[in-house]
């Protein structure tokens, strides 16, 4: 019923959405009929629905490499996050990662749901693996130890400064940036872009998602993940889930407020990378999420509800962003208005609110003297919409009968391209 309020609302909504969902249906009918592409990309669409609709644009030899590269990270990260595995079973786990996805029998029990089934079997994801050409087995061997062994150091050590902060984001996320420019490197479509920049389309993934999971997070069974670095949550508070209690709400928002700030210092890189990107399918590939990323903080920034629950975008505005991000002008549009939001939310009270204001402005400059803002379409509606709900429910009904007329008239037989 939430999602149906949610459309009722932005009527226009409606063809994005339902583009996506049939690009979703087709993905799925294009699973490879070997057995462990099959078991990759199955699971693909398991673990994220997302990452494995916009990985299908890109070109086969490529998009078979990333997509063992993100389920080998993954299986990385089940390890990791896993609370129930102890200390001294875990570590050497994560230190030798890169050594068992050469090993055809290796699995390891543990995660949950379709996480535990991709540990159970991960023998398929490494016979998928070693029919990967050399190049991409190197990279993605070199990232998976560097990963590995930067996971284990935290596994022992606290985020307690921002300098923490930085290398445990940049061992977990930062590295998939530099991982995913070994690979489009390797594809011979992209040049090999500066570690610098690569790290920072890591890095303001991952700070987006550790400040939206904060209540996930802290409430994890039966050991808390505890991400946000001392040095700025205890300004605000004595013990970091302190945060999560009512009457430490004023001073929760403040250090929410703070931990956004931090992320926004990674725009300028992350626009310098994707301005330099020269294939359209992986240019699209990298700004989905970057463009994500910006609007999620915009909605999280001084909202409260980061400590009570669930706070992300919309799935309508979610398929509006993956429907309509082709070019740099998109994405130079869509930065400059989810930062407009977000500029917009900030109280001069509020203690970083100069730093906040700076690094927006900033990034907005830069949209600016693109000199690509003027002929785009907004993303966030304005006004409410004035469509009638009889007029919204025949538009429904119409999409219904098409995307059924579309389904029974598909052909049996697809001719896969993997």
């Amino acid at each position: 019923m939430g999602s149906l309020k949610a459309v009722l609302k932005h009527p226009d909504d409606f063809y994005p959405l339902f583009k996506l969902k049939m690009a979703a249906k087709a993905a799925e009918k294009q699973i490879p009929s070997e057995p462990h592409w099959g078991f990759c990309y199955s699971m693909l669409h398991k673990v994220s629905r997302s990452f494995a609709l916009v990985i299908q644009q890109l070109n086969p030899e490529l998009r078979d490499a990333v997509c063992i590269f993100y389920l080998v990270l993954r299986a990385l990260d089940t390890v990791e996050d896993d609370t129930s595995i102890a200390a001294d079973i875990k570590v050497p786990i994560l230190v030798a990662f890169h050594q068992h996805i050469y090993d055809r029998d290796w699995h390891f029990a543990c995660g949950t749901k379709e996480y535990k089934v991709l540990m159970d079997q991960f023998h398929h994801v490494s016979t998928a693996f070693l029919e990967l050409s050399k190049s991409y087995q190197e990279a993605i061997e070199d990232i998976t130890m560097r990963m590995g062994a930067g996971m284990a150091k935290f596994i022992c050590k606290e985020v307690e400064t921002i300098d923490d902060y930085d290398e445990y984001c940049h061992y977990v996320a930062g590295l998939v940036g530099l991982g995913l420019s070994k690979l489009f490197y390797a594809s011979g479509t992209e040049i090999l872009f500066p570690d610098p920049l690569s790290n920072s389309m890591g890095l303001f993934l991952q700070k987006t998602n550790i400040i939206r999971d904060y209540l996930e997070d802290i409430n994890e069974i039966p050991k808390s993940r505890m991400f946000w670095p001392r040095e700025i949550w205890s300004k605000y508070v004595n013990k970091l889930e302190d945060l999560k209690y009512e009457e430490n709400s004023k001073k929760a928002v403040q250090c929410l407020n703070d931990m956004v700030t931090n992320a926004l210092i990674h725009i300028e890189d992350c626009l310098k990378y994707m301005s330099d990107l020269r294939d359209p399918a992986i240019f699209k590939f990298c700004a989905i999420p970057q463009i994500m990323a910006i609007g999620t903080l915009a909605l999280c920034y001084n909202n409260i509800e980061v400590f009570r629950g669930v706070v992300k975008m919309r799935r309508g505005l979610t398929a509006k962003v993956i429907d309509r991000t082709k070019t740099m002008v998109d994405v130079y549009g869509a930065f400059y208005e989810f930062s407009s939001m977000l500029k917009s939310k900030v109280e001069m009270h509020d203690p970083n609110a100069k730093t906040t204001i700076s690094r927006i402005e900033a990034a907005q400059k830069i949209c600016r003297d693109s000199g690509t803002l003027t002929n785009r379409r907004s993303y966030i509606l304005k006004s409410e919409p004035s469509y009638s709900p009889a007029l919204i429910a025949l538009v429904f009904i119409i999409l219904a009968i098409l995307y059924a007329y579309v389904s029974a008239n598909r052909p049996n037989k697809i001719k896969l391209t993997l």
